[in-house]
């Protein structure tokens, strides 16, 4: 095999693997905190459930790079936790009881969450040309979330109760088997034994830099957008089907929004030199703003409420993919990668935790007679979303407009 017949090769490959990594994610993220209101979990309970993933994602920063990176091929250690991660995924879907049911889905959390890391670090460590090749790779991932919500068209019915929707973790564990067979072929990545870890003074330097104001307002900003980002996940099922979408047709419509997302990602770096860092971001959190606005008073046009989940692509690229190269660009070079922790902290870590803790909350809170008022539930995040545009205007001050040169993502 010539050496650009071997080179596209491992790409597509990686590809592959990319799809089938955030499949296994997009399986079951819609569903699962509907399934658990389902087997009769209390909003304590959900939260601890939905924080698994969120403390897996702390975890996991530490875990990845302390770890992982320093004692396993990336290909093996992939291999073995998709391969338990599997067992763990089947076993949930079996549980209908709560503390078996947390155990289960914890230990596929704790094993999962670090393999996000692991991918791409391997598909950065096999890539000729990472900076050129990686947002192809990457978006496989996209097409992987889009690709799986359809499975279930076939497998749930319209009126999906608790025991056919627990087919999204059995689905889950089946993608996880595959990909943990699929590993073994990927190219060797060896033990990175020269990783010095955690660079200390870098997380602090970083920390340290919140005590700049347009670092802190960001910070503050991405800690609310993070919040009623994954908030929108813990709601949108049941609210899907109470406007008449059916069970078995509420993933395919939210998938739309990842179908916009690769749509949105290819004019980012366009928008970012036209509009700038501020109105950027201003647009990706009025996204939230507006879907959710949406949501709140024209419940009755299904039409709209499908047609909204494109907003979907600006919410996430044109917040929290221009918080990443806002951070590569602005931030001294010793402590991007640091300051890229402490962000992803708080869209994977933080932000989830606390939305798992808030949404089913606010679900009970706004729940008679076994009916919610999404209205009124719906007005809390978008009022969330304009604070957070408000701070961005006011006072996101940073210290160029734009990128300079070419944008990379």
């Amino acid at each position: 095999m010539t050496a650009p017949a071997a080179a596209s090769s491992i790409k597509n490959k990686l590809f592959i693997m990319m799809i089938l990594e955030i499949a296994i994610w997009g399986a079951w993220q819609i569903k699962i905190f509907s399934y658990m209101g389902m087997l009769g979990f209390n909003p304590d309970q959900q939260w601890l459930v939905g924080s698994s993933f969120g403390i897996a994602s702390i975890l996991g920063i530490f875990f990845s790079n302390q770890f992982a990176d320093r004692n396993f091929s990336a290909e093996r250690f992939l291999a073995f936790s998709h391969l338990v991660g599997g067992v763990a995924l089947v076993a949930t879907a079996f549980q209908t009881t709560f503390w078996p049911f947390f155990a289960c889905f914890l230990v596929y959390c704790l094993l999962y969450v670090p393999t996000i890391s692991v991918t791409n670090s391997l598909a950065f460590a096999n890539l000729q040309d990472p900076a050129k090749d990686f947002g192809f790779v990457r978006m496989g991932g996209t097409i992987g979330w889009i690709i799986v919500s359809w499975p279930f068209i076939f497998l749930l019915s319209e009126k999906a109760g608790a025991s056919e929707t627990r087919w999204v973790f059995i689905v889950a564990g089946i993608i996880s088997f595959v990909l943990a067979a699929f590993s073994l072929t990927l190219p060797h990545t060896p033990p990175r034994k020269n990783v010095e870890g955690m660079d200390k003074v870098a997380w602090l330097k970083a920390l340290k830099l919140l005590g700049t104001p347009f670092v802190l307002v960001l910070f503050i900003v991405t800690f609310i957008d993070s919040t009623i980002h994954n908030g929108y996940f813990v709601v949108v099922d049941g609210f899907l089907q109470k406007v008449g979408i059916s069970a078995n047709m509420s993933m395919v419509v939210s998938s739309i929004g990842q179908v916009a997302e690769i749509v949105t990602m290819v004019v980012l770096g366009t928008v970012l030199k036209k509009l700038g860092w501020k109105i950027t971001l201003i647009i990706g959190i009025f996204g939230h703003a507006a879907r959710f606005a949406i949501f709140a008073f024209c419940q009755e046009s299904a039409w709209l409420i499908v047609a909204i989940q494109v907003l979907h692509g600006i919410c996430y690229a044109f917040y929290f993919v221009t918080v990443y190269i806002f951070v590569d660009a602005v931030f001294p070079k010793d402590i991007r990668s640091s300051a890229q922790g402490l962000f992803n902290l708080l869209i994977l870590g933080i932000g989830m935790v606390v939305a798992s803790k808030l949404f089913p909350e606010l679900l009970k809170h706004y729940t008679q007679d076994g009916v919610v008022d999404y209205k009124q539930l719906f007005l809390v995040p978008t009022g969330m979303a304009l604070a957070g545009i408000v701070l961005l205007a006011l006072f996101f001050r940073p210290p160029t407009h734009g990128p300079v040169g070419e944008v990379k993502h």
